[in-house]
């Protein structure tokens, strides 16, 4: 299925349940769920995942493509835009509260990793969105992303990087990449052996191409999710980990969230919530539980 965002369609996968699991059965309405994954991410990497885990339990969830990434329109590709994923998630909104299957009343979002800034900004400005769940969450600010990508000044030669990037694209049409993922290139946005990403069995899906637009540097180290907490008025469940990636920003942002709030500390890695045991049954659990109680 499609539905459009802006000048772009977007690709997606509808996931519904069997009438009979749907809460209160019958022909009621479902509960409806947007699901998103890491950044560079597309669907196939683990928001279909999610989002079919979901349905098994009764709920309508959407998994898609943002602008520019794998089966949905728009350039340029593979450009990691905070802004533009935030208006693909207003719209993926829009289309499955829409949806004659949906109550567009009980509408929740589910973010993985990247996905739950991008989750978390909607849901400030968006009061469709009843609940949110952050599993694995990536919760940057300035700090975070001078402690994670090398200091200070290595942060300011990325967003120089990207500055020149963004000037070569918009006078030529050309996009500078590098690889997401490398243990061989040190310009990689992950220089490391991870197996989630290069492995064909996990994440290193056809669908995926591995590959970073430098122009996105600048809006990707400028964006400040934890500032965004007080905003949020929404019910939110954060399930993350000691071993996982920045769990000060979790633990920033849960402190700073305007409404009711858990933080549900549990075990493994950051890849492991992608598609591991007994991680993902863990964050759906959780994500369900949640989802129960404030998506009446």
């Amino acid at each position: 299925m499609s539905f459009a965002s802006g000048e772009a369609k977007l690709a997606g996968h509808l996931y519904l349940p069997d009438t009979a699991q749907s809460p209160g059965g019958g022909d009621r309405p479902l509960p409806g769920v947007v699901v998103a994954g890491t950044w560079t991410s597309v669907k196939e990497l683990m928001a279909d995942r999610y989002a079919e885990r979901l349905a098994e339990r009764g709920y309508a969830a959407l998994s898609f493509d943002f602008t520019g990434f794998g089966a949905s329109e728009g350039e340029p590709r593979d450009a990691e835009s905070p802004r533009r994923k935030i208006d693909d998630i207003r719209h993926a909104v829009t289309f499955l509260a829409g949806h004659p299957a949906v109550d567009g009343e009980r509408l929740g979002a589910l973010g993985i990793c990247a996905a739950a800034m991008y989750m978390s900004a909607n849901a400030a400005a968006d009061d469709r969105v009843k609940a949110l769940a952050l599993v694995a969450p990536w919760l940057h600010d300035p700090a975070i992303c001078e402690e994670a990508y090398g200091g200070p000044e290595a942060v300011r030669a990325k967003i120089a990087a990207g500055e020149e990037a963004r000037a070569r694209y918009e006078a030529t049409g050309e996009v500078d990449y590098v690889p997401v993922v490398s243990a061989t290139d040190e310009r990689a946005p992950m220089p490391y052996e991870i197996d989630f990403y290069l492995n064909p069995e996990r994440g290193a899906v056809p669908a995926w191409p591995n590959r970073f637009a430098v122009m996105a540097w600048k809006e990707w180290l400028t964006f400040d999710s934890v500032a965004l907490a007080p905003a949020i008025s929404a019910p939110t469940l954060l399930v993350h980990s000691e071993e996982a990636a920045i769990p000060d920003g979790a633990r920033r942002f849960h402190a700073g969230l305007a409404g009711p709030k858990e933080l549900l500390w549990t075990e493994g890695t950051q890849f492991d919530f992608y598609d591991q045991e007994p991680q993902v049954t863990t964050a759906v659990d959780a994500a369900d539980a949640h989802f129960a109680r404030t998506l009446r």
